[in-house]
């Protein structure tokens, strides 16, 4: 029987080319390709943005783990190839974190391992149609459980998860108001292991089809049949305050002044809401109530409530916390939200006794911020619901999922990047809050002090012009409210429980038949070493 290159199940490196292939026998030259191949994924996320690319991103990683010639060898690939993906998708950390940025990515790149396993166990050498069928439901099952892992707020929480790649695909939107951002992290891993099979694995190419075709077919009964957001055309003018970056002597106080100045430009254009950015106000109003005095003369001036952020030490008890702060036409309202999910290092450090050495290299936090103990729905105006979120807390679905819940009528984010102005992270941060609203079918302002600030209407769409980096300002957005609950908001993250399924099933089919050939004495058959070719049969010669 002649099998091809593909279907043989020989090395990546022997199909391109004797010298590369040679390259990729040695451990550091492979190791440096994993790497390499796991960051691929960063160009389908803002700022290059090239969303169509997450469709093919994985291939190249999938390729070479599936040519490992172990399953220990596989391990180190995912491994390297998760460091690549965590420290491009985070690169723009280098400079407030240093060092340790390849250590927390050394470290979470580590999740990968048993993905790289898994892909060689079902892909490797010359897989039968069963086992690629199986391929398409365990390795994005696999993924999901890394992505549900490195979710964890003290693991840095869920940032650059492969579905948020998908922010600007209106069908992909709609996908995420069934199953969230894990739906679409799954179907695009199911795609890309497709893709993979159809270029190695000639003799299995039906089933990868298949796969293509289903999730084709999938994707269009969702934007069919599932439930859309129900606008009944009301709308509410809400107002983002972004006062840029803060030049010279005056810091709080005179970012304060320039805040004041954009919002009075909002007298009479009938705003319903004003909403400034992240540490917006310097002080506790409590302990300076001359600052609260003057919100309170600018919400009457403008004719609407303002929700500012409070970054400093409280007077009504210890520590310094970041809370979203409701001030009305009579000052404070008494509606506070208070951050519940600090970014790690950057508001506070996990295990300062033994990583405290991390503010000695790079700019993590010297005090850690305090938490909050709830969420908190606020009542503006004439009976609008918003629910605030602060910053880092935006890219939790679920979150925004409880708060569209509790009655939100509008979901605010309040966000602060100014320490990586220059880098990819103020665009990757905005892009979050469509999945936020598609996934909630409720919109989304998300409000910055420097840029990028974004607003979204409830199926995720972009409402009105972005705010960049460069710009100081306020800016008017009319903003279409919507009622109902879409699929995600009713029954959660369905997708990672459906991915325990299939993982746990896994385990089970294993587990029976280990079982089964320890009775019969046998030893469990390994897929093919991918570098060892077949023989060709042929007739046995006399005196042979």
């Amino acid at each position: 029987m002649n099998l091809s290159a593909t279907d043989r199940g020989e090395g990546l490196g022997s199909r391109l080319g004797p010298r590369f292939g040679s390259r990729l026998d040695s451990p550091w030259w492979r190791g440096a390709t994993a790497a390499l191949a796991g960051a691929l994924p960063m160009l389908s996320f803002p700022a290059p943005s090239l969303w169509w690319f997450a469709y093919v991103a994985l291939v190249p990683w999938i390729l070479l783990v599936r040519s490992a010639p172990t399953g220990r060898r596989a391990a180190y690939d995912g491994w390297l190839g998760g460091l690549g993906f965590m420290l491009a998708v985070h690169h723009w950390l280098l400079p407030s974190l240093h060092v340790f940025t390849l250590v927390i990515a050394a470290l979470l790149g580590a999740l990968w391992a048993p993905w790289g396993w898994l892909v060689r166990r079902f892909l490797a050498g010359a897989p039968s149609p069963g086992r690629v069928l199986a391929a398409l439901f365990v390795l994005p099952s696999g993924w999901l459980m890394v992505e549900l892992v490195r979710s964890w707020e003290g693991l840095g929480g869920p940032w650059g998860l492969l579905g948020s790649s998908q922010w600007e695909v209106a069908p992909a939107l709609r996908l995420a108001s069934v199953g969230g951002v894990w739906l679409l992290s799954f179907l695009l891993v199911a795609v890309n292991v497709a893709v993979a099979v159809l270029v190695a694995v000639r003799s299995s190419r039906v089933p990868a089809l298949a796969g293509l075709v289903a999730t084709a077919a999938a994707t269009s009964a969702v934007w069919v049949w599932s439930p859309r957001p129900q606008e009944d055309g009301e709308r509410a003018r809400i107002a983002v305050v972004q006062p840029g970056v803060i030049n010279g002597i005056g810091g709080p106080e005179k970012r304060f002044a320039r805040e004041e100045a954009l919002t009075r430009k909002l007298a009479g254009q009938g705003v319903d809401l004003v909403v400034w950015g992240e540490s917006s106000v310097g002080f506790d109003l409590a302990d300076r109530p001359d600052l609260a005095d003057r919100l309170a003369a600018l919400s009457r001036e403008v004719g609407a409530d303002i929700v500012v952020n409070v970054d400093a030490r409280r007077s009504d008890r210890p520590g310094i916390y970041k809370s979203s702060v409701l001030v009305g036409p009579q000052g404070p309202t008494g509606d506070r939200y208070d951050k519940m999910r600090l970014v790690p290092f950057g508001e506070y450090v996990p295990a300062r006794s033994l990583l405290g050495w991390a503010t000695s290299v790079g700019k993590a936090a010297g005090e850690d911020r305090m938490r909050g103990t709830e969420q908190v729905v606020m009542t503006v105006g004439d009976g609008l619901k918003v629910g605030p979120m602060v910053c880092f807390e935006s890219a939790f679905p679920d979150i925004s999922r409880h708060l569209a819940r509790d009655g939100a009528d509008v979901l605010l984010a309040q966000s602060s990047t100014s320490s990586f102005q220059s880098s990819w992270a103020p665009e990757q941060h905005a892009s979050l809050a469509a999945l936020r609203a598609a996934e909630t079918g409720r919109p989304m302002v998300h409000a910055t002090l420097t840029g990028v600030s974004a607003v979204y209407g409830p199926d995720g769409g972009r409402v009105g012009s972005w705010l960049g980096t460069d710009a100081s300002t306020s800016a008017v957005y009319e903003v279409p409210l919507a009622h109902g609950v879409t699929p995600y908001a009713r029954f959660g993250e369905w997708p990672v429980y459906a991915a325990l399924l299939i993982l746990g099933a896994l385990g089970v089919t294993e587990g029976v038949r280990a079982l089964r050939l320890r009775r019969t004495g046998r030893s469990a058959p390994s897929p093919r070493a991918p570098h060892a070719r077949t023989v060709r049969e042929s007739p046995a010669r006399p005196g042979r």
